[in-house]
């Protein structure tokens, strides 16, 4: 797998992961509807991936060193793995109730998060890594309760 294909599938994987978990922990907290988590995955599935997409595409457009072919390979591998991991938490959330779907998907971030950087990190800083990942997760998942639970209280 060439360096421009590897950047897209990490950045991508990375995001769809985060910016999911955050959205599905943010709903719950607020007491959203099966359909409303839903919905927002599907909306972070696509649009977001497009919008990373882009984000990717033009932050490589800015480093002379690339060419097209490399530039959109990013591109592409941005999107597609976005939008596969975002639609990954759609299992859950569409089979089983809303905490028992949380508490679900949090497993699922945690696995995919532990299993990539695993690969992608220098065995000497592997764990390491892994546990910085986490706690960045996890203080997406402690923002994005605390949000929802607001939220709930305001309305």
């Amino acid at each position: 797998m060439n360096h421009s294909s590897k950047v897209g599938i990490v950045f991508g994987t990375t995001s769809g992961i985060i910016t999911t978990l955050g959205l599905i922990v943010g709903l719950t907290a607020s007491d959203a509807s099966r359909a409303i988590i839903t919905s927002g995955v599907l909306v972070i599935a696509f649009a977001d991936a497009f919008s990373d997409a882009l984000g990717i595409h033009t932050s490589e457009e800015t480093e002379i060193k690339h060419t097209k072919k490399e530039i959109w390979a990013s591109t592409f591998s941005t999107y597609f793995s976005k939008l596969l991991i975002a639609l990954s938490f759609l299992i859950p959330v569409s089979f089983l109730s809303s905490n028992l779907a949380l508490i679900i998907s949090i497993i699922w971030a945690i696995i995919l998060l532990t299993t990539l950087n695993y690969f992608i990190s220098p065995p000497e800083k592997r764990w390491q890594k892994i546990s910085e990942h986490l706690f960045i997760s996890l203080v997406v998942i402690v923002t994005g309760f605390l949000i929802g639970q607001y939220i709930r209280e305001i309305f």
